[in-house]
């Protein structure tokens, strides 16, 4: 658990690259996100780290998902280790900052939890990258198949509703059959032909 996890991972692959493979990546500033969802066992902390270039703008949204009292603490620090962002037992949060060259350092935290894990569901949206942008998004196109899995939490979401729904319907259709068969029982028993 106490192992770095650096974000983005494609980073190094593509410094590799001559220019010529990654057209069109001067002058071009867009915004990159991605979401992670973990789980995060009592009385452990979990740190990240994202690369930053000078003057673009990093935001952190998170949600606890799951666990008692769907409540964990964050904290976020500079490159230099000064602290942003320090939040205790919070369910979710929204951070914006505008960075500097270096490393930021974002934290979650359930080391006051002895019994209950965490699940954690957090999602970067780096903006202002200009040339790193395009260079990690260009990694893309070179990996095939199931290399590379995108899914989103909306993208289950509405198959979920509506088994959910369904489940819902013939939970109700079984007890209105249910309730017909005793009518038709009570009926049965008290007028005999």
């Amino acid at each position: 658990m106490g192992d770095k996890t650096w974000l983005p991972f494609p980073v190094l692959l593509l410094a590799a690259l001559p220019p010529v493979l990654l057209p069109g990546a001067a002058g071009f500033t867009p915004s990159l996100d991605s979401d992670f969802t973990f789980t995060l066992p009592a009385g452990q902390k979990e740190c990240f780290y994202q690369p930053m270039p000078l003057k673009a703008s990093l935001e952190i949204e998170y949600q606890v998902l799951d666990g008692a009292g769907l409540d964990i603490d964050f904290h976020l620090a500079s490159p230099e280790g000064k602290t942003l962002v320090f939040e205790q037992r919070k369910s979710d949060g929204v951070h914006t900052v505008e960075t500097e060259v270096g490393d930021y350092m974002f934290c979650f935290d359930n080391t006051f939890s002895t019994i209950s894990e965490k699940v954690i569901f957090f999602e970067l949206i780096l903006d202002n990258m200009g040339e790193q942008a395009q260079e990690q998004e260009d990694w893309k196109k070179y990996i095939t198949g199931t290399d590379m899995l995108d899914m989103k939490l909306e993208d289950i979401l509405d198959p979920i509703i509506k088994i959910a729904s369904d489940v819902q319907l013939r939970l109700h259709l079984g007890i209105h059959q249910q309730h017909q068969v005793q009518t038709k029982q009570k009926w049965a028993h008290t007028n005999p032909a």
